[in-house]
């Protein structure tokens, strides 16, 4: 009897050890955190294509809030230290500029995010091709450890 209490336990450890392995909880994670960096990095850029099309292919507007010029090199959209898109997007074409699930922080809750303690990182990047105009959003952190086929992420229109 007691040796055959042991043998189903070491069949279901045995078994739960298979099931563990071939569901890989941190594979999972790394999946829906990449997926939600697909989908921000599009609405990034779709609201970006929207505020080009209203202001016929021009993305600044000298008397807008949105007076710089994207950058050419990859920079990343930030409050401090990147490229503030916030003024540009928001509220019109996003209700709020979307963020890296793992790294990116936002704490603005008013529509300028000028009040202390407010700042945002994404934790993306844009730029814009000098020569092509075309305009790139991309999420270095998808590469994630526990996927093994993943690598930085990046759409262009």
């Amino acid at each position: 009897m007691l040796i055959e209490i042991l043998i189903v336990l070491g069949m279901l450890a045995l078994l739960s050890t298979v099931v563990l392995v071939a569901v890989n909880p941190l594979r999972q994670f790394a999946q829906a955190r990449n997926t939600q960096r697909e989908a921000n990095v599009s609405a990034l850029l779709n609201a970006v294509g929207h505020r080009l099309a209203d202001n016929r292919g021009i993305f600044e507007i000298a008397s807008s809030t949105c007076s710089a010029r994207l950058p050419i090199s990859p920079t990343a959209i930030s409050s401090s230290g990147g490229y503030d898109l916030r003024p540009c997007l928001v509220p019109a074409y996003l209700p709020e500029l979307p963020f890296d699930p793992q790294e990116g922080t936002n704490t603005c809750t008013t529509e300028t995010c000028s009040a202390a303690g407010e700042a945002y990182d994404t934790a993306y990047t844009i730029s814009q091709d000098a020569s092509t105009s075309r305009i790139t959003v991309c999420a270095p952190l998808h590469a994630e450890p526990a996927i093994t086929d993943s690598s930085e992420f990046c759409l262009t229109r």
